[in-house]
């Protein structure tokens, strides 16, 4: 008996050590809203990438799996980016913001960002405990993928990186 309740009481307190080490889900909420900001204040990185309509880059690991008119696929890992962009807003552009927003009732983070004449945005809804919507985008771009709680932040500031870079070719 005072085997079992050793064991158990270890048990217990392991769970409580591990639940407090690990980030809670506003915590990295407001580190993704950082990440996000401070990538889109960044000057864009050298493009890469491209196609017919844009020119764009992609982080080490960060690779093409399918293109479509519009739209991207991207692969890092298992982890898939899907990349819209609209040739025909630009930077300023409020168009890609207000239909991804109309989507849905609301979303748990709804950050936009202005400088220089560009427009961001992060949209974050949590639909269950460990995996996240996450949307980024810049004018007429956007960038979404599901995200583990703990990865908001850093797959925040891939995806603004990603689309504060991209360029439309004229």
């Amino acid at each position: 008996m005072n085997k079992r309740f050793t064991a158990a009481l270890l048990l217990v307190i392991s769970f409580l050590l591990l639940s407090a080490c690990s980030a809670s889900l506003e915590e990295e909420q407001k580190a993704a809203k950082n990440a996000a900001e401070e990538a889109f204040n960044k000057t864009s990185e050298k493009t890469n990438h491209k196609n017919e309509d844009i020119e764009y880059y992609l982080p080490f690991g960060v690779e093409v799996k399918e293109e479509s008119p519009n739209n991207i696929i991207l692969k890092n890992g298992s982890k898939t980016y899907i990349l819209f962009y609209n040739p025909h807003e630009g930077p300023d552009s409020k168009v890609v913001y207000d239909a991804t927003v109309q989507q849905k009732k609301k979303y748990d983070i709804n950050e936009t960002y202005t400088k220089d004449g560009h427009r961001g945005f992060l949209l974050i809804n949590s639909d269950n405990k460990d995996e996240n919507e996450l949307i980024v985008g810049i004018g007429g771009v956007k960038i979404s993928t599901q995200s583990k709680t703990k990865h908001l932040s850093s797959d925040a500031a891939t995806m603004m990186e990603i689309v504060n870079s991209v360029k439309v070719k004229n």
